[in-house]
């Protein structure tokens, strides 16, 4: 009787486990909701306060022009954008990034509603249903998200990540990271996608669970247990630190080299599996879930992605259609989007400025 009784608990709190959320869970979900929010509209107001200034001054961004740091609108979209990275940033530090990383698509969906209505650039149906499917992915991960281990120190989290499998993970990164940056980036790096995307991706994982390592440490010292005082809080921010920079480095790189349209989802794809699977390794986020909502959750994900994915197929073909004068092929084959005999072949002839301020901000 005791066995069973056992077993109905183990049950009933793996199901609180799978369905229920936690206070902090609650608390990580509003606060990226709000980052998303935040961060889709600052796209649409800078862009307003961008186009403004280039009225102006008859000199645009995307050719050498700086009037739109004298134009508040585009200030007030800086602002935005920034209270949105921190609610993002403190997300980290409630809720497991499993949860947190892929409702960032949902910014995407805020810039491209916004746009239809502010901005009059109009939204294909299959834009529409890309919308849809980022939603509908997202409310089934939200559903079935695991709970956030109660954390006490940064030691804890230290502890965490010195443990043989993540150490495994991190050393594999580095030395794929240094096989990328100086084996193939220089030889065919401009050719194709997936090597500055591959390099931004990996360090991605690592910034992000050190933006969490982080973010908990501040958080444990507000609530009255200093963790300032531990070498470790500083050696996470000096991680994220390295991690960030040559993130937006070799991101950059990949904005300048290829059109966004391909940059972007491709980016979203593996830099949000990739930081999964480091907060699954490091965290141990889906060990106290059911094999149906690890499942679950994966399918949900890979909803996310596809709805992503449709909704920058839509602005390419869009882009491709306002560019030619009528209907043709959206683009060439998949494997010449890729790998190109040059840059050029996968850039538009102009890109709107906040293109390339969307997916960079996205990594953070």
């Amino acid at each position: 009787m005791k066995k069973r009784r056992r077993v109905s608990q183990k049950s009933k709190e793996r199901e609180k486990l799978d369905m229920g959320f936690s206070g902090d869970n609650r608390i990580g979900f509003v606060l990226a909701l709000l980052s998303s929010a935040f961060i889709g509209a600052s796209f649409i107001i800078k862009k307003k306060g961008l186009r403004r200034a280039a009225a102006a001054s008859g000199v645009r961004a995307g050719v050498g022009g700086y009037s739109y740091l004298l134009e508040p609108l585009w200030w007030l979209g800086m602002i935005t954008m920034i209270v949105g990275e921190v609610a993002n940033f403190v997300a980290y530090a409630f809720a497991p990034a499993v949860l947190v990383t892929p409702l960032g698509a949902l910014s995407i969906i805020v810039s491209a509603i916004l746009a239809h209505f502010i901005l009059k650039e109009r939204l294909h149906q299959l834009g529409i249903l890309g919308c849809v499917m980022c939603i509908a992915g997202s409310v089934v991960i939200v559903i079935h998200a695991p709970q956030e281990h109660p954390i006490t120190s940064v030691q804890e989290i230290w502890s965490m990540a010195t443990q043989p499998a993540f150490l495994l993970y991190m050393a594999s990164v580095t030395v794929l990271v240094f096989i990328l940056v100086f084996h193939f980036a220089p030889r065919c790096g401009h050719t194709n996608v997936l090597i500055f995307t591959g390099i931004c991706s990996l360090m991605g994982s690592l910034s992000v669970m050190s933006v969490k390592a982080l973010g908990t440490s501040i958080k444990l010292t507000f609530e009255g247990k200093n963790q300032l005082f531990y070498p470790e809080t500083w050696f996470f921010m000096l991680v994220v630190a390295t991690c960030v920079i040559t993130q937006m480095n070799y991101l950059n790189k990949a904005l300048d080299t290829f059109n966004t349209a391909i940059v972007s989802p491709i980016y979203y794809v593996m830099f949000t599996t990739l930081t999964i699977l480091a907060s699954v390794i490091m965290f141990k986020d889906w060990d106290d879930q059911s094999g149906g909502a690890i499942v679950t959750e994966i399918c949900g994900f890979i909803v996310v992605v596809s709805g992503t994915i449709l909704l920058h197929a839509t602005k390419d073909f869009e882009r491709s259609s306002s560019f030619r004068g009528g209907y043709t092929p959206v683009s060439p084959s998949l494997s010449n989007r890729l790998y190109s005999g040059n840059g050029d072949l996968l850039k538009h002839e102009e890109e709107d400025e906040t293109s390339t301020e969307e997916i960079c901000l996205r990594s953070q």
